[in-house]
């Protein structure tokens, strides 16, 4: 037995041998228990006094996004930036410190507990990744390092106004960290839509994208950055509906280049662009706020991480879960649904916040928003899970 066989023999079982593994399940796993008990307690079966302030909005951003994006960025990093896998007991430390930011939040323990579970694992997931991406010649990796710390502020100060009472602050943490999600995704999105878009163009004929351009790229993540910041400072709404209006703009034009449109027919592809529709149309909502229009100012929120997280993630975590476990990029034929579901739900959740549908069907349609989301990530988990707890096939294995 080699040294490192044995170094990390307790942390043998498959879930460690990649960080997709255990990150996608948790987070598969939690959807549809969020979901569960945003309904119970709209239905009164749970009372809302005990529920932790803002719990549903926290543990959303927090508890599943925050267990997505971490096993996507630690899955991606390697074989785009090249740096090492991260596997074994780091990888099940990691695990481990979002386990514990679940517990320090539902608990609700003194103050201090409570903010250390909050932001041990992006702080610790900065801490890793530092001397592996700080000394690469493309700085723009860089960024992931600047992400994650903000991440941990938002949840921070979160935790800090509920304990001073401070309703309204901790709202605006929660929105600050849902504007970096934001942000990531541009990123991130930005680089994996267009390359696996051109992909499937070329392997049907069909052309391709058009060439990469670093300064439109550019040009929309500081837009993106200045809206952020106009409506996290509370600015005047003329400046916040001009900002939106230009990283819209912005981002239209980045999308129209990947010619998504043509490639309706690719496994795995089209809910990568469903994602970025809804981010389009979360930053129309933001400026037609800003611009007089008749609905809330957050409204644009239910769109983008409905709408554009979900479709996105569930699209992400499938061929990351197919791809680097040997099978097919193929959609499983249980889970054909479930990016539909995952549309409806979004389109629930935004037409109920747009005051769409009478108040009476209101709670109804927010229901069954919160039961189609839940079980599109329920049934990824039910299907795709078993694969994540076994060992990858072997290169050149037959297609599944």
């Amino acid at each position: 037995m080699t040294g490192a066989a044995r170094r990390h023999g307790r942390w043998q079982h498959p879930l460690w041998a990649a960080a997709f593994r255990p990150f996608l399940l948790a987070g598969a796993c939690y959807a549809p228990l969020l979901a569960l008990l945003a309904i119970a307690v709209w239905a009164g079966v749970l009372p809302t006094a005990t529920m932790p302030p803002l719990w549903h909005g926290h543990e959303m951003v927090f508890g599943f996004a925050g267990a997505i994006v971490a096993g996507i960025v630690l899955t991606a990093l390697p074989g785009w930036a090249g740096i090492p896998e991260t596997e074994h007991a780091p990888l099940a430390l990691l695990a481990a410190l979002w386990v514990l930011g679940r517990a320090a939040f539902w608990l609700q323990p003194s103050l201090p507990l409570a903010v250390v579970g909050a932001v041990a694992l992006p702080v610790a997931l900065a801490l890793w990744l530092a001397p592996h991406l700080w000394p690469l010649p493309r700085r723009a990796w860089r960024l992931v390092l600047a992400i994650l710390p903000a991440l941990a502020l938002a949840d921070a100060v979160h935790h800090a106004a509920l304990a001073a009472g401070d309703a309204a602050l901790a709202a605006t943490a929660l929105r600050g960290a849902v504007w970096v999600l934001m942000l990531l995704f541009v990123l991130a999105g930005g680089l994996l839509t267009p390359v696996f878009t051109g992909n499937a163009l070329r392997a049907a004929g069909r052309g391709d994208v058009a060439p990469a351009w670093p300064l439109l790229d550019a040009a929309a993540a500081i837009a993106l950055v200045a809206l952020a910041l106009l409506d996290l400072t509370g600015a005047g709404d003329a400046a916040i509906g001009a900002a939106a209006i230009a990283a819209l703009l912005l981002q239209g034009w980045r999308v129209a280049r990947w010619r998504g449109w043509r490639v309706l027919d690719a496994p795995l592809v089209p809910g990568l662009h469903g994602g970025f529709a809804w981010l389009l149309l979360a930053l129309a909502l933001r400026a037609g706020a800003a611009l007089g229009a008749p609905w809330p100012a957050d409204a644009w929120m239910h769109a983008f991480t409905v709408g554009a997280l979900g479709q996105t993630m569930l699209s992400l975590m499938t061929r990351v879960a197919l791809r680097h476990t040997g099978r097919t990029l193929a959609l499983p034929a249980p889970l054909r649904w479930t990016a539909w579901a995952v549309a409806a739900a979004a389109a629930l959740r935004v037409a109920v916040a747009l005051g769409a549908a009478p108040a009476a069907a209101a709670p109804v349609l927010l229901a069954a928003a919160l039961a189609l989301w839940g079980a599109a990530f329920g049934a990824w988990a039910v299907v795709l899970g078993p694969r994540l707890l076994s060992p990858s096939l072997p290169r050149g294995a037959p297609p599944s």
